[in-house]
């Protein structure tokens, strides 16, 4: 049997490549609203945050995110983030 290839990505903080599964997915849509988008198919432009609360607090201390998005990032979407990876942990 043909092994599948496992999809990889970029983590935007980090710059470490990592399976796609392991990162979180922040999406400015084609609307200029921005999300988290958990099947990572959503439409827009997006940036994957490794599953870390050292790596999500520096996003929002250095403001990366918000450069690769060009756009601003609103708080409740890092609060979210936060949530995402003390569920996961």
């Amino acid at each position: 049997m043909k092994k599948h290839k496992t999809p990889m990505r970029k983590c935007i903080i980090t710059n470490e490549r990592m399976p796609k599964k392991a990162l979180i997915r922040v999406v400015r849509t084609p609307s200029g609203t921005v999300e988290i988008d958990p099947t990572g198919k959503a439409n827009g432009r997006g940036a994957y945050v490794s599953r870390d609360k050292t790596v999500i607090k520096k996003a929002k201390k250095t403001g990366v995110l918000s450069r690769h998005l060009s756009c601003d990032i609103p708080d409740d979407i890092y609060e979210r983030l936060f949530g995402l990876v003390s569920d996961d942990s």
